[in-house]
């Protein structure tokens, strides 16, 4: 993966001043796509103060209705939080273990920020593939936003900076292709009647963060899909 294939993307932001120090850090950093997702109405003098010599991150960036828009063409999601439970994911990384994990693969990635005051809600969390958490102290666990930015952009930047093209290199299919493949599969096994009970929307999930893992290119998720759905056939001739 290489620099460029990075997707800084900004759930909800809502201080202006915030949203243009990430500005600066992204640039300070070699990052140059911010993407916003439902952000709050921001006042773009605010935004050019605090972003300095780095405007033109924010006359670039695109905004989009809604996190999972804005996250359609990326082949993994990262979201970042602090917090656990239930709804949270259960695998989590470093910034510095995700900068190494992504040096290893192709892009694009989006790296999602919450709120600054609520931070990712169960429901955008879901919509990630993987979790990421800075290491803090408990006694004060909450960071700035353009805090916690800089934090991941200097990993990555020291982990992909030196990347270099490879021709030929795999490319993952996106979080819409994803989604499509597992719309596909969870089809196929409810027409067998695999879904009795409650648990489609749980195992939809779940195969989506693993093929996103994965990092399964077009083809390979075809050959996914047709696997299962060969075995519905056998099934229903061996029922017939």
């Amino acid at each position: 993966m290489f620099l460029h294939n990075i997707k800084i993307i900004l759930c909800k932001v809502s201080e202006p001043g915030n949203a243009g120090a990430v500005c600066r850090v992204m640039k300070n950093m070699g990052l140059s796509e911010l993407r916003l997702a439902a952000p709050q109405p921001l006042d773009t003098e605010k935004i050019f103060t605090r972003a300095v010599h780095a405007r033109d991150i924010w006359e670039n960036a695109r905004i989009y209705d809604s996190l999972a828009e804005a996250a359609a063409d990326c082949s993994v999601l990262v979201g970042t939080t602090r917090r656990r439970g239930h709804h949270r994911k259960s695998v989590s990384m470093t910034p510095r273990a995700l900068a190494a994990w992504l040096a290893e693969r192709p892009g694009p990635a989006g790296i999602i920020f919450g709120n600054e005051r609520t931070g990712l809600e169960d429901s955008e969390l879901e919509l990630c593939n993987i979790a990421s958490h800075i290491p803090v102290l408990d006694t004060q666990p909450s960071l700035n936003l353009s805090h916690a930015v800089q934090i991941y952009a200097y990993e990555l930047f020291l982990a992909l900076e030196r990347q270099n093209p490879v021709k030929g290199e795999w490319q993952p299919m996106n979080q819409a292709e994803i989604s499509a493949l597992v719309g596909s599969i969870t089809d196929t096994l409810a027409n067998i009647g695999f879904y009795k009970y409650p648990g489609r929307e749980e195992q939809g999930n779940f195969l989506r963060d693993v093929i996103s893992r994965a990092g399964l290119t077009e083809r390979e998720g075809r050959y996914l899909r047709d696997i299962i759905a060969k075995a519905a056939r056998l099934d229903s001739m061996r029922h017939s």
